[in-house]
């Protein structure tokens, strides 16, 4: 464990914007082409090296690898170089393949996966062939939709029973809605819409509790429907308060008013964003579970920090977000700059070190993380370009 000395101030340095995000496109331009020479899943690495784990890119694991290749795509956005979009493109059958031969060996993070790929490709290029994947995407992910409890499932394979997935849900899949909500808008086919907002009806009934913390997981009675109880598996305990969680949650809920206008996601998700910032202490960077035991591993979560980051921004976008929200959003961004968290030696992967990752059932380690350094790179690039969205 790292733990982050308070008095840092005086002794550290700290990046601008703009050179922070320079920095973010120079390690894009190394790892994206890594990334299309070994295709895995790129997810969290103590040492900042990514393709160390042998996790294939068909793992029905793999969620993670799109922040890389969705990094390249912010890159080319705003250089205009064609080096990363020829690169990312490379991956463009195994995103194929995936949705269509490995369709079982999906989860519900299609949508990370291909909101940030085949999406942003089609809104980038007008590219058919893009469309046409992102929607085999959204039939795949809508495919995982229980009708009777109203959410996604969020892992297994569908063709399974294993009881450890069967009725589960995560407050994760908030961040997959989008890619529904495209597919309809590009269809024309409500059916992805109204799942989407079945789905996001359920979280804020059986996630959100009365406190405005979250639960990370909800169990439901696979055969009926009916909701059962809270449970947990990235948190500290299942009534216990996941930093990153609820990160998830405010982005997840903001970016549905974005789609549905619904007032009841917006309201939602400004509640939720005073509530993590009111659990922020003088470090501006949250500890990984905001209700950890006065023993417990005070593990610092820039990568629940920078997604925060970026689910303000869109309450920002909405003119929800008030001048307190307005001031944490650019302290935690100002913080993600400094030396304590953003390293900036190219021989690394990695980009945002001291973020969270699981190491087992209520426990954590420090790490860096894909999710971190993409969500860094996209606060960013809203704070300098406020560009239109991937989601």
């Amino acid at each position: 464990m790292i733990e982050i000395p308070m008095n840092h101030t005086l002794q550290e340095q700290s990046t601008s914007y703009s050179e922070a995000f320079e920095f973010c496109v120079l390690k894009s331009r190394r790892n994206i082409q890594e990334l299309a020479d070994r295709p895995g899943s790129w997810s969290h690495t103590i040492d900042g090296c990514y393709d160390a784990a042998e996790e294939d890119f068909f793992c029905i694991g793999n969620w993670t690898s799109s922040f890389h290749a969705g990094m390249a795509l912010l890159a080319f956005r705003n250089t205009h170089d064609e080096f990363f979009l020829q690169q990312a493109l490379r991956l463009e059958s195994l995103y194929a393949r995936k949705v269509r031969e490995e369709r079982m060996n999906t989860m519900h993070d299609l949508g990370f996966l291909y909101s940030l790929y085949s999406v942003a490709l089609h809104r980038l290029t007008g590219d058919a062939r893009h469309r046409e994947t992102g929607m085999h995407a959204a039939e795949a992910l809508a495919g995982r939709f229980h009708p009777k409890g109203k959410f996604i499932q969020a892992w297994g394979r569908m063709d399974e029973h294993d009881p450890n997935f069967l009725g589960l849900a995560i407050i994760d899949c908030m961040m997959n809605l989008p890619l529904l909500y495209w597919a309809s808008e590009e269809s024309g086919d409500p059916k992805f819409r109204e799942i989407a907002i079945q789905h996001a009806d359920m979280t804020l009934a059986r996630f959100v509790r009365e406190d405005d913390s979250v639960f990370h997981a909800f169990r439901f009675d696979a055969a009926s429907g009916e909701p059962l109880r809270g449970e947990n598996f990235c948190g500290y305990a299942v009534d216990s308060h996941w930093a990153r969680g609820t990160a998830w949650a405010i982005y997840g809920f903001g970016l549905s008013y974005q789609h549905t206008r619904d007032e009841r996601y917006l309201q939602t998700a400004k509640r939720l964003a005073e509530k993590f910032v009111a659990n922020l202490d003088e470090e501006q960077i949250p500890v990984w579970d905001f209700r950890l035991p006065v023993d417990g591993v005070k593990i610092r979560d820039a990568s629940a920090a920078a997604i925060a980051v970026c689910g303000i921004q869109q309450l920002e976008k909405n003119g929800a977000a008030d001048a307190r929200l307005l001031a944490a959003k650019s302290r935690m961004l100002d913080r993600l700059c400094s030396d304590a968290y953003l390293n900036q030696d190219p021989g690394l992967h990695g980009i945002v070190r001291n973020a969270q990752a699981g190491s087992a059932q209520g426990q954590a380690i420090n790490a860096y993380t894909s999710f971190g350094d993409y969500f860094f790179m996209e606060a960013l690039d809203f704070e300098l370009h406020k560009p239109p969205s991937f989601w």
